[in-house]
């Protein structure tokens, strides 16, 4: 595990710091490539990295095993990164700030072959955006804001939020994304009231997160995942076109991840937020849930991925 400095500030809090886990391959692919990831709601860096009584569940060790350098990072607020006493002031903003800092560090190093010695310098790394639901909205914030990576792989997400759990004067107010903006922390305070507040266990959280169809080794893997919630990035990924307006800056190839149970609303009108990429691919991966890595078909999304990754680079580099 890796601290990182970020510029965030706090107000009453010290220098805050992100941790990260970098994975490496043990026989890096050409070009190289790092897959930069970032865990939803209630997930910590481990989401990314399931252990059971073999490597299928991990993400990371599916795709170091393909050549990939895989970089986890863990929000402000989540698991060993710095937890502010007041989880309200962790906006969108800050957490995406927070995440570019950190991601810009690593890349600079993994460059500069500081990181990972046994490879040398990588001055053409290139890397691509990995996010899982909340995740996936911070990756998609992080690219437009910041464009530090050459595609996003968008996981379980769609813009058009959760309706079905915010108040109708919620869905009126989204149709305005300045005004709904303003009173995202006020708004999260009354729906979640305590500081990072936890998803319970319950038969509706589990199906949230897995689902009748989830392998129970992997069910049982996910609990080391758990984290509190981040109110209010919580709540705004709720909100009906949370991140619509930074969805359409994202110029990169985009791969788009869905399972054919997730809480996404209708798969294929997930694509037509990203306005602006000419290379938008949808992949619905059977049998699946919301947490993907659960279900049987988990090695078809690796490979699926993997070969959109350099599928990308590749064409990049024709251009």
């Amino acid at each position: 595990m890796r601290s990182l400095p970020v510029s965030v500030e706090v107000m009453g809090e010290g220098p805050l710091h992100i941790a990260a886990e970098i994975f490496a391959p043990a026989q890096l692919a050409s070009p190289p490539v790092a897959l930069v990831c970032l865990p939803g709601g209630g997930m910590n860096r481990r989401y990314y990295d399931l252990q059971a009584d073999d490597n299928s569940f991990s993400f990371a060790r599916q795709m170091t095993a393909r050549g990939f350098i895989v970089v986890v990072l863990e929000h402000l607020g989540v698991g060993d990164s710095s937890r502010p006493e007041d989880s309200y002031a962790l906006t969108a903003d800050r957490i995406t700030q927070a995440n570019a800092d950190a991601t810009a560090a690593l890349l600079l190093q993994l460059r500069e072959g500081a990181l990972l010695p046994q490879f040398g310098a990588l001055p053409g790394l290139r890397s691509i955006g990995v996010g899982h639901s909340m995740g996936a909205m911070f990756t998609i914030t992080q690219q437009a804001e910041h464009r530090q990576h050459a595609g996003i792989a968008v996981l379980g997400f769609s813009t058009r939020g959760l309706p079905e759990y915010v108040s109708p004067k919620v869905i009126e107010l989204a149709k305005e994304p300045t005004l709904i903006r303003a009173q995202l922390a006020d708004r999260a305070r009354k729906m979640f009231v305590a500081d990072y507040p936890e998803i319970k266990p319950s038969p509706a959280a589990n199906s949230i997160f897995a689902g009748s169809k989830a392998d129970p080794r992997g069910v049982e893997a996910i609990k080391a995942a758990r984290a509190p919630l981040l109110p209010v990035p919580a709540f705004f990924s709720m909100v009906p076109n949370n991140v619509g307006p930074e969805a359409a800056q994202v110029s990169v190839p985009v791969f788009i991840g869905v399972g054919d149970k997730d809480m996404v609303g209708p798969p294929h009108v997930v694509p037509a937020a990203f306005t602006a990429s000419q290379d938008v691919t949808l992949y619905i991966q059977p049998g699946a849930g919301h947490s993907h890595f659960l279900f049987a078909s988990r090695s078809q999304l690796f490979q699926r991925l993997a070969d959109w990754s350099r599928t990308v680079l590749a064409h990049l580099d024709e251009v």
